[in-house]
C-alpha cells in the first residue's frame, strides 16, 4: 500500500469518526432539549419548520432564561399565596367567571414575584418553558378560557377546567399543593352540593 493511499485511508478514517462525533453530540443535546422541555419540545418541532430552527428556539430560551433574575418564594409568601388560591376555590362556587380571571390575575402576581417577565403572553411562555414545561399546556387552556369568558364565550364547565388548568402550574411555582388542592366545584340544580367534590 502506497503512502497515497494510506493518508487518503487515514482522512477518511478521521473524517467518519468527527462525523460520528458531531452526530453523538447532536443526539445528546436533542435528548437533553427534550428532556427539559417535555411536551413543549414537540409543540416547537411542530411549529417550526425544522427540527434545528426548533432547536434553535428552544437554546435560545434557555440562554435568555439565563439571564433572569428569578427569586425563590419566602415560606410566608407561599403561604400567603396557598391561602390566596384556596379562597379563589371557594369563590368559584358563586362566580365562576369573575373566579377565573382572578385565577389568571393570582398566577401572573406569582410568576411576576419570581421574577419572570410579564408582559407579553408568548415571552412569559417561553420563559417559563425552561423550568415549567410539563404545566404550559394547562397554562396555554387556561387562558385560552379565560380569554373566551371575557368575551362572553366559555361554559361553566369550561371555568372550573380553567381553573383546574391555572392549578397546574400554580402548583408547580409554588413547589407545593396549595391547601386546597380540591377542584372548584359546579352545582348543578338537581345534584347535592356534596356529589359535585372530587
Amino acid at each position: 500500500m502506497s503512502s497515497t493511499q494510506i493518508i487518503v485511508i487515514v482522512l477518511v478514517v478521521l473524517v467518519v469518526v468527527a462525523a460520528l462525533a458531531v452526530a453523538v453530540r447532536s443526539l445528546g443535546r436533542r435528548r437533553a432539549l427534550r428532556d427539559r422541555f417535555g411536551p413543549e419540545y414537540d409543540r416547537v418541532v411542530a411549529e417550526q419548520d425544522s427540527r434545528s430552527a426548533a432547536e434553535r428556539e428552544l437554546r435560545d430560551r434557555e440562554r435568555r432564561h439565563a439571564e433572569l433574575t428569578l427569586t425563590p418564594l419566602t415560606p410566608e409568601s407561599r403561604a400567603r399565596y396557598a391561602a390566596a388560591w384556596e379562597e379563589l376555590q371557594v369563590r368559584f362556587i358563586d362566580s365562576p367567571g369573575e373566579t377565573v380571571g382572578d385565577a389568571d390575575e393570582l398566577v401572573t402576581r406569582l410568576i411576576e414575584e419570581q421574577g419572570y417577565p410579564t408582559g407579553d403572553f408568548s415571552d412569559q411562555i417561553a420563559h417559563l418553558s425552561v423550568e415549567h414545561a410539563r404545566t404550559l399546556t394547562n397554562y396555554r387552556d387556561a387562558h385560552e378560557i379565560h380569554l373566551r369568558n371575557s368575551r362572553g364565550e366559555a361554559s361553566t364547565e369550561e371555568l372550573r377546567q380553567a381553573v383546574v388548568h391555572y392549578r397546574a402550574l400554580f402548583t408547580d411555582l409554588l413547589g407545593t399543593e396549595p391547601a386546597g388542592h380540591h377542584t372548584p366545584e359546579q352545582r348543578h340544580p338537581d345534584t347535592p352540593h356534596d356529589a359535585t367534590s372530587r
